[in-house]
């Protein structure tokens, strides 16, 4: 599953996320008293009261004692009927577990049969003992009544974690893997989409169609899923498997645009583990109001609606094709070796995420690859993650497991793994790993063991230190010249409580030579004297940046200007530039931001421009001009972008023909930046064109547009702004789009403007319910309760009507 780290946020914002380690039970894997061996439903929908009708023939086994009952996860659901071969069955159900009286006692490898007819009800799911998730409700109805005409009705599944029981009985863990076949009945106008083949699709008399889908290998039951909808289907292939992309038509052109690397992520994911796709198709849907990011259904992945992007936006980047190959790799690590308990989703989770490095590196070379690695860091140390285990045996809820340290930290781990045992052996161990354990579960014990198998080496120092501990390094680094031996002496300090054992690079920069040294650390305290030829312009340590790690040492103005110019990875270029950046007030700092405009890599050419200081008494009109020309023919959009919101810095009215050309752009991101430009030095014409633009594009670029509106005073557009409102300030990172969406919300809650309160708070109640897994519902609760009183503090003549319709909105989170 892919989280968004906007959702991650919310997580932070909503909850609290202590980790105590020490107050919590041990989890451990779901004890194994019967295996799954197949799966069979037939099932049709209440859309009206959002209920499933099902029967299923779900066949066990004992796995080795010998029972004469089984039990089985079933959330909120009616039991119509248990029967065997017909005959019924005595069962007790408690609306979370069906425990099932056999006929005889079962011995091992005896497999029995049993049928079930139900009724499933996702709206009365009430998760048990989850502080973090309160309704995981696996079967979700989107606009099952069709009273919303500007959203579809679908029909989607999300099984993870242990939500799949949620819409049939199973036994609902992750070290459960089974076949399955289902019948989907759906009014003939709807696609359907489920794991595996569709063998068949029977028209029925009543308008009705019946689809089945057949799926022979073995999986994990919270990889099934079901999909429903008015959908256009677009067809490519690997090989000659099938690989689809379920969209509404609207998207339908752009589909290929979005998903269209698809077969090249299979090929290449392929290769790196030795291990062609071993599944029969690759299908993608999108579906509305979806809980997260994406996930990833055994070859039916379902991605949420952030996938939908049009031509103005895919020409800046896909913002979706990590996620798309997170989904794809999960194919490999997750659906075919799939963690055997959610202590161990490492061996799901961090793989997918390196994935997304892995994949990155491949199509568009390490430079991109290093930056995407730097912000899964970031995200990282940014949270409250440090003392979390990557292998957590002791956490309150299962859910506190799809976290930074899973993802992120476990995806740097990888990376340093990779670093240290080489390519080859890497990748063979992945294999290895896979070939081992297929259709089968996994644990890190195992992966490291696969990785020793192929290695030679022992890896329980570095198992025992990033999965079975906590923290990175955090490294104190100081540096002793000897002029007279020409030698430097590198010292590195841990300072963090538990200790850590490593490999270092170091470069010694001397003029334009660059002499790697490869260092291994033992113990808190390490120097090594490292020789150099003429005194050294700069010392870098971790210089190939895969250390996860924090470092504190002292650099002068000189070092950062020289790495900046010399470095080559980019954490260390871009550290360099945010530090010489601070300085612009002397020549030589201004002087180096200016070259760094010419950088070969985009991504500091757009940290220059945002950082240049242009109004510094240095800045020449020759500086201004080289951004100018960015601006018009950077080749990339984004670059150009950045360009244009520097400039509008200068409310220059000479520099308004390079906005006026940027207003023509078909890049999103050049138009909202050159409407702001515009707006600082001809509000007129910026405003007259914010007016034109269609309402599909003014959505998109809606952050420039709340900036113009709001300095505008225009009312009139309160409206437009409010449906971005909760967007804005809770799914955006960027802390000056939150202040500019606070200040929005805040002025629309105390307007008189009763449609823009309406539309707030529409937007309220949808987040709340969307997110309502993270509690959001509460967050929206307790905005909507501020929104009342800010109403009454400001005594407006519609006051009573909008705070009825706040209290209207308060009630239908309250449901």
């Amino acid at each position: 599953m892919k989280f968004f780290k906007a959702i991650v946020l919310l997580c932070f914002l909503t909850l609290n996320y202590s980790f105590i380690q020490a107050q919590q039970v041990y989890k451990a894997e779901r004890e194994k008293v019967h295996n799954l061996i197949h799966t069979k439903l037939k099932v049709d929908f209440n859309f009206q009261d959002k209920e499933m009708h099902g029967e299923e023939w779900v066949t066990l086994k004992p796995h080795f004692y010998e029972t004469d009952k089984v039990m089985l996860d079933a959330k909120a659901m009616l039991i119509h009927k248990v029967t065997m071969n017909d005959k019924p069955l005595a069962y007790n159900y408690d609306d979370f577990k069906l425990t099932i009286d056999l006929p005889r006692s079962y011995k091992r490898n005896e497999e029995f049969t049993i049928y079930i007819k139900y009724t499933a009800r996702p709206e009365k799911v009430k998760q048990k003992g989850s502080a973090a998730i309160t309704s995981a409700k696996g079967l979700y109805f989107i606009n099952s009544t069709g009273l919303d005409k500007d959203k579809p009705m679908q029909i989607w599944t999300q099984g993870e974690t242990e939500a799949s029981s949620c819409w049939f009985p199973t036994i609902d863990a992750p070290n459960q893997k089974t076949s399955q076949e289902i019948y989907i009945t759906v009014p003939n106008k709807y696609v359907t989409l489920s794991n595996g083949k569709l063998e068949n699709q029977k028209k029925n008399a009543d308008g009705t169609r019946t689809d089945y889908w057949n799926f022979t290998q073995k999986h994990a039951p919270y990889l099934f899923f079901m999909g429903v909808g008015e959908y256009e289907v677009i067809k490519d292939t690997y090989k000659n498997i099938p690989v689809d992309y379920y969209v509404e038509k609207k998207y339908a052109p752009y589909a290929k645009d979005i998903f269209g690397n698809t077969p090249e992520m299979l090929a290449f994911f392929s290769k790196i583990t030795g291990i062609d796709y071993p599944w029969n198709k690759y299908s993608q849907i999108v579906g509305r109001d979806y809980v997260s990011g994406a996930m990833e259904n055994t070859t039916a992945v379902i991605h949420g609606e952030h996938a939908y992007q049009m031509p103005g936006q895919l020409i800046d980047e896909n913002t979706h094709e990590n996620t798309i190959a997170h989904e794809a790799f999960h194919h490999w690590f997750g659906d075919l070796v799939t963690a055997e308990s959610w202590s161990n989703l490492t061996v799901n989770e961090s793989f997918a995420n390196y994935s997304e490095y892995l994949w990155t590196e491949h199509k568009y070379g390490k430079n991109e690859a290093d930056a995407h690695l730097f912000e899964e860091v970031e995200a990282y140390k940014n949270g409250q993650n440090y003392d979390k285990h990557l292998v957590r045996f002791y956490y309150e809820d299962k859910e506190d497991m799809f976290d930074a340290v899973s993802y992120n930290k476990g995806g740097a781990i990888l990376h340093m793994l990779r670093n240290y045992l080489g390519n080859e052996a890497f990748f063979e161990g992945l294999h290895t790993y896979l070939s081992d354990n297929k259709y089968g579960t996994g644990e890190a014990h195992q992966l490291r063991l696969a990785f020793e198998k192929v290695s030679g080496k022992d890896l329980n120092w570095f198992f025992n230190q990033w999965y079975f501990n906590s923290g990175h390094p955090k490294l104190d680094i100081s540096y002793d010249y000897n002029k007279l031996r020409k030698t430097v002496t590198v010292n590195i300090i841990q300072t963090q409580a538990n200790e850590f054992k490593f490999p270092l690079a170091i470069d010694v920069f001397e003029g334009n030579k660059k002499t790697r040294h490869h260092v291994f650390i033992e113990g808190k305290d390490a120097s090594f004297i490292l020789p150099f030829t003429t005194q050294p312009n700069l010392v870098q340590v971790n210089a190939d940046g895969v250390l996860l790690c924090d470092i504190r040492e002292n650099k002068v103005l000189s070092d950062y200007i020289y790495q900046l110019k010399h470095a080559e990875n980019f954490v260390h270029k871009r550290e360099a530039l945010l530090e010489v950046a601070k300085k612009q007030e002397e020549r030589e700092a201004f002087e180096a931001m200016a070259e760094a405009l010419d950088d070969d890599f985009y991504k500091i050419r757009m940290l220059a421009l945002e950082h240049i200081d242009l109004i510094n008494k240095y800045a020449k009109k020759s500086v201004i001009a080289k951004i100018q020309k960015i601006a018009m023919n950077d080749p990339k959009t984004l670059v150009q972008a950045g360009a244009i919101e520097t400039l509008g810095k200068l409310t220059d009215p000479e520099l308004k023909p390079v906005f006026e050309k940027g207003l023509q752009s078909k890049s999103y991101a050049v138009l909202g930046k050159s409407l702001v430009g515009m707006y600082y030095v001809d509000k007129q014409q910026a405003v007259q064109k914010s007016k034109t633009l269609p309402l599909e594009v003014k959505k998109i670029i809606a952050t420039p547009l709340t900036r113009i509106y709001l300095e505008e005073n225009d009312d009139d557009e309160l409206n437009f702004i409010a449906s971005n409102v909760m967007s804005g300030m809770f799914l955006s990172q960027n802390k000056q789009i939150q202040t500019l969406y606070k200040k929005a919300y805040d002025k629309i809650a105390k307007s008189n403007n009763s449609k823009a309160i309406n539309n707030l708070v529409d937007d309220i109640v949808a987040k709340g319910l969307q997110y309502k897994q993270y509690n959001f519902d509460k967050v929206g609760i307790n905005m909507l309760r501020d929104m009342v009183q800010l109403q009454k503090n400001a005594n407006v003549p519609n006051e009573h009507q909008n705070i009825e319709i706040i209290k209207t909105g308060i009630a239908k989170l309250l449901e």
